[in-house]
């Protein structure tokens, strides 16, 4: 288990010159913590409890590098509390047992309460975060809980309850180029002592690639330091073109099975709906790039082409069926064409959601009116005793009509004047609202004529 404990207040963990510069370079102070003054800022809750020492249990949600670990190490040191800092990803409920029993030890013994960070809380299930529980009720420890998920999927309700959540933010490529500049200047912890010149296009294009992200941004900008050779003069002077090869490739901020995955996805559907090929290209570039499963998209593409363009446009359930088939049998990558193909035609498309919501309509029609009798005239009659009984008698066959249309009710009797389905004036269901009203009109001048006689 990884343990640090930091005893008494202001004391902290010193990194070592052969500590990555990410580590080496982590703020000392709150103020230094760049990019969070919606919850550090003056006057705000989590600032006025870390300055009074009046710590509560909390989850911080964030992007990688936003901080989270950095703030938690802050708010120890700030305080009189035991920290114990404990890491999701190598223990389990064993170690939580012994780290709950080494603070009830030192609350009754020396009156001190324990912080306990667990970074990655995400990835604890339901049963480790239980444990927690009744020591956070209790008070045995203070909890802080660092993730780069959404809480509310990944916590449980009853500890999420309990703690106060925090949402970092994704920091700026100003903030980047700030922290960068803040390591080339610094000559205890930082790179000053390796008299580096970083071109300002190399900064920019670090901070940018970093993605929000100081620790790959610090990283990144050691690495290309590192790798450049001093000139005549002793100094090393770090062009775009090395930082881009100290970069190689960039990481894009994608989890597949986190919120980010359905941020991309609704981000996609969205713009297919709001009929946006470019958009919706660029969402799917992205879920790509990040390792999406072809199949997922094309399942939704399915799912799209049904509720969002119907019968606007017949064609887009077959293309989307015919995609889905066609990425299986392909895969990747050339299933990408596919899907780019399918994309844009659906995104391209007349749109229509009429039949979804008729369905809706239908559904409540149900609902509002329980399990009505299918009309006698539209039954089945394949007995003797069934015809007896009058099951499809009086039934009118649409073929024998030279209209092809007849004077007959297909709802029961208490619905028969609603209607569920009223097709869109786009694309092909113009055409069907057209001809729909056309054999309304007929019908209604067949029961005329058949009440007159």
């Amino acid at each position: 288990m990884d343990t640090l404990e930091l005893f008494g207040k202001g004391e902290g963990d010193e990194s070592s010159s052969a500590s990555p510069l990410a580590d080496r370079m982590r703020p000392r102070d709150i103020d230094e913590l760049l990019g969070q003054e919606h919850i550090l800022g003056p006057g705000k809750v989590l600032r006025k409890a870390i300055d009074k020492d009046e710590m509560h249990s909390a989850v911080f949600w964030g992007p990688p590098g936003s901080g989270k670990t950095t703030l938690a190490r802050l708010m120890a040191a700030k305080s009189r509390a035991r920290f114990v800092s404990y890491s999701a990803v190598t223990s389990g409920i064993k170690e939580i047992r012994q780290v709950i029993e080494g603070a009830r030890k030192a609350l009754q013994v020396e009156g001190r309460r324990t912080i306990l960070f667990i970074d990655e809380l995400h990835r604890f299930n339901k049963a480790q975060q239980d444990a927690f529980l009744p020591h956070v009720e209790q008070g045995t420890i203070l909890l802080l809980g660092a993730t780069t998920e959404n809480p509310s999927f990944e916590v449980n309700s009853a500890l999420l309850s309990r703690c106060r959540v925090y949402v970092l933010e994704r920091l700026s490529a100003d903030h980047l180029l700030t922290i960068m500049e803040r390591a080339l200047a610094n000559s205890e912890r930082g790179l000053a002592e390796a008299k580096a010149s970083v071109d300002r296009d190399a900064m920019v294009h670090i901070a940018n690639f970093a993605d929000g992200d100081a620790r790959r941004a610090l990283n990144a900008l050691e690495l290309a330091v590192e790798t450049t050779p001093p000139d005549s003069s002793g100094e090393r002077r770090v062009t775009v073109e090395i930082a881009g090869e100290a970069l190689q490739k960039r990481a894009l901020l994608y989890d597949k099975d986190g919120e980010e995955h359905y941020n991309l996805i609704s981000a996609y559907i969205k713009s297919i709906r709001g009929s946006d090929p470019d958009a919706a290209l660029y969402w799917l570039a992205r879920m790509l790039a990040g390792g999406e499963d072809p199949l997922f998209v094309a399942r939704r593409l399915v799912i799209l082409a049904s509720e969002d363009i119907g019968n606007a446009d017949p064609h887009a359930l077959p293309l989307a069926v015919a995609a889905k088939d066609a990425v299986h049998f392909v895969g990747p990558p050339e299933s990408d064409l596919v899907l780019a193909q399918a994309t844009t035609y659906l995104a391209s498309a007349a749109k229509s959601n009429a039949s979804y919501e008729a369905l809706a309509k239908a559904k409540q029609a149900v609902k509002d009116s329980g399990t009505e009798p299918v009309p006698l005239h539209l039954r089945n009659a394949p007995t003797r005793l069934m015809k007896n009984l009058g099951y499809g008698k009086d039934y009118q066959y649409p073929h024998h009509d030279p209209d092809g249309i007849v004077r007959e009710q297909y709802l029961p009797d208490s619905l028969k004047d609603d209607r569920f389905y009223f097709p869109k004036q786009s694309g092909m269901e113009k055409e069907i609202k057209g001809r729909l009203d056309a054999w309304r009109k007929v019908r209604r001048s067949k029961v005329e004529k058949k009440r007159g006689d």
